[in-house]
């Protein structure tokens, strides 16, 4: 006898992760495209992409431990 829920797949071929990469690529980009077209997308300017790469920077520059002593030392 086995074990198994026979109500319950081992795989679901349900959802947006279960999807083909390529698929998954074009609705993500429609989605974009959406956003964009009715004024709701965020778009950069250089003053914010330079803010998002130093916070990017600083973050990577943590200890093994999880600890935050490297980012305290750079403020």
């Amino acid at each position: 006898m086995s074990s198994e829920n026979p109500s319950q797949k081992a795989t679901s071929k349900r959802g947006f992760a279960s999807m083909d990469p390529q698929r998954q690529k074009e609705i993500a980009s429609l989605g974009g495209k959406a956003a964009h077209a009715s004024g709701k997308a965020h778009e950069f300017n250089t003053a914010e992409a330079r803010e998002a790469g130093r916070k990017g920077g600083r973050a990577g520059r943590r200890s093994a431990s999880g600890g935050s002593a490297a980012i305290e030392s750079l403020s």
